[in-house]
């Protein structure tokens, strides 16, 4: 049974640290994806800043160029980019809350079996005591009867000898 629980806490704490690790890599990868954002919007704005730019240069050149159809493409690239960095970072934090849940209920569980382990070694050390008080006992009760048994022996020697010379002396009268 000890070994069962100590088996299912190194097993909890093992899960516990691979949550843990799985938990920061997705910190990380969600810091990395608003990083990102943060650079696309970044550059978004420039486009959009050079876009205005150059549309108070002229309108016919940007239009004759076909440079609005390429911000219009940039910026859908843009959009759906963003878009998809948000999702990945909603579903990033579902994600992490899912496995601070996760570290949250395996440290209840921790907790649960250290007092299982520890009442069980307090358990096994007093039936422990008790074994060896019961040894104790025993012992002293098969030398009790050991003693008993000898002494019983010598009893009836001496009761045969005391028989033995009653009838000798009866057959002597």
């Amino acid at each position: 049974m000890r070994s069962e629980m100590c088996g299912s806490v190194k097993w909890a704490l093992n899960f516990e640290f691979s949550l843990s690790d799985r938990l920061k890599k997705l910190i990380d990868e969600r810091e990395s994806l608003l990083d990102q954002v943060r650079k696309l919007k970044g550059q978004l704005e420039e486009k959009q800043k050079n876009g205005k730019m150059e549309n108070t240069q002229s309108e016919d050149e940007v239009l004759e160029n076909g440079t609005d159809m390429h911000m219009i493409d940039l910026q859908r690239d843009a959009n759906r980019q963003i878009s998809d960095l948000k999702f990945k970072l909603a579903k990033s934090e579902q994600e992490i809350t899912a496995l601070e849940q996760n570290v949250i209920r395996l440290e209840g569980q921790v907790a649960r079996y250290k007092t299982a382990a520890e009442n069980a070694e307090r358990i096994e050390d007093e039936l422990k005591a008790e074994k060896r008080k019961l040894q104790r006992e025993l012992r002293s009760a098969l030398d009790k009867t050991e003693e008993l048994e000898v002494s019983n022996g010598h009893l009836v020697k001496r009761l045969e000898k005391m028989k033995a010379n009653r009838s000798a002396l009866l057959s002597q009268q």
